[in-house]
């Protein structure tokens, strides 16, 4: 009884609860990056760089949660062009979310650097532009054909 091995399935449920767990915590932090106030943790009126850093790596661990989760349903068979093509544009979102969330940190946004950091509409656009490529891709990741058993 001490040597039998856990079984295939007992790694597919950790993996499904340790993306969702992921997710989850990524999510919590998303949220603490976009509004703290509801933490009681807000100290400024606008939005500056330590907010946009915290929702960006809460918007990572979302990302990396999604990807666990969902690749356990591929159950080991070989991904589709798709899929491929899925996990990129949700990296490639992440990048257009993380590029334009600090635009002015990177010096190509409306704040030069000596300025401080601020989240403006532009930037607003760009985020969303690049979750809703994140969301495309997921839904690319999925595999919607049944599996040979």
């Amino acid at each position: 009884m001490m040597n039998e091995k856990p079984s295939y399935k007992s790694y597919q449920r950790l993996r499904v609860r340790l993306g969702l767990g992921f997710t989850l915590i990524g999510l919590a932090i998303f949220i603490l990056g976009v509004r703290p106030d509801l933490f009681g943790l807000d100290r400024s009126p606008v939005m500056g760089f330590v907010q946009i850093s915290v929702f960006l790596i809460g918007l990572a661990f979302v990302c990396l949660g999604g990807f666990i989760a969902i690749n356990v349903f591929w159950n080991g068979y070989g991904k589709s062009i798709l899929a491929d093509i899925g996990f990129r544009l949700v990296a490639t979102g992440y990048v257009i979310c993380l590029m334009t969330g600090l635009a002015d940190v990177f010096g190509f946004g409306n704040q030069p650097m000596p300025l401080i950091p601020y989240f403006g509409p532009w930037q607003a656009l760009g985020v969303m532009a690049g979750t809703v490529v994140i969301g495309v891709g997921f839904l690319l990741f999925i595999p919607w054909k049944q599996n040979p058993s």
